[in-house]
């Protein structure tokens, strides 16, 4: 008979649940931040472009847009990781058929993908402003 173990704590059952996601989530959240690092990657080049514009006393001419549209980039960030994440997620998250025999699309794929497109988002916005930027406004 095998011994039995001691239960795990909170923080165990954290990281247990972290380690051991199920592969659904996995490639939900893996899809949105890989369009998410693509789309973040070319905000920050525009960013950048913009920040040195300004500091330079410069006219927006010569940026994209002409002029300064950071809140806009920002929101197309936002909305192309929740179309773009969700159709991916669609797309690569078969669910099980109710028959047991294969896999099927269904729009609870990109429901998942929806709901972890946002975060991702959000959280790539806050690394470009907070890290990305600054560590390379200065080169």
């Amino acid at each position: 008979m095998a011994k039995s173990r001691q239960p795990r704590g909170f923080i165990g059952r954290r990281i247990y649940q972290l380690l051991h996601a199920p592969k659904p989530v996995f490639r939900a959240v893996f899809s949105n931040v890989s369009i998410a690092a693509l789309l973040t990657l070319a905000y920050l080049l525009y960013d950048l472009q913009v920040e040195r514009a300004l500091r330079s006393g410069a006219d927006l001419s010569g940026v994209i847009g002409g002029r300064d549209l950071r809140t806009e980039a920002a929101a197309l960030l936002v909305l192309g990781t929740v179309i773009f994440g969700s159709l991916i997620t669609y797309l690569i998250v078969p669910q099980p058929r109710a028959d047991g025999k294969g896999t099927e699309r269904s729009g609870w794929s990109a429901v998942l993908g929806l709901f972890a497109s946002f975060p991702v988002a959000y959280i790539a916005l806050v690394i470009e402003s907070q890290f990305l930027k600054p560590l390379f406004a200065q080169l």
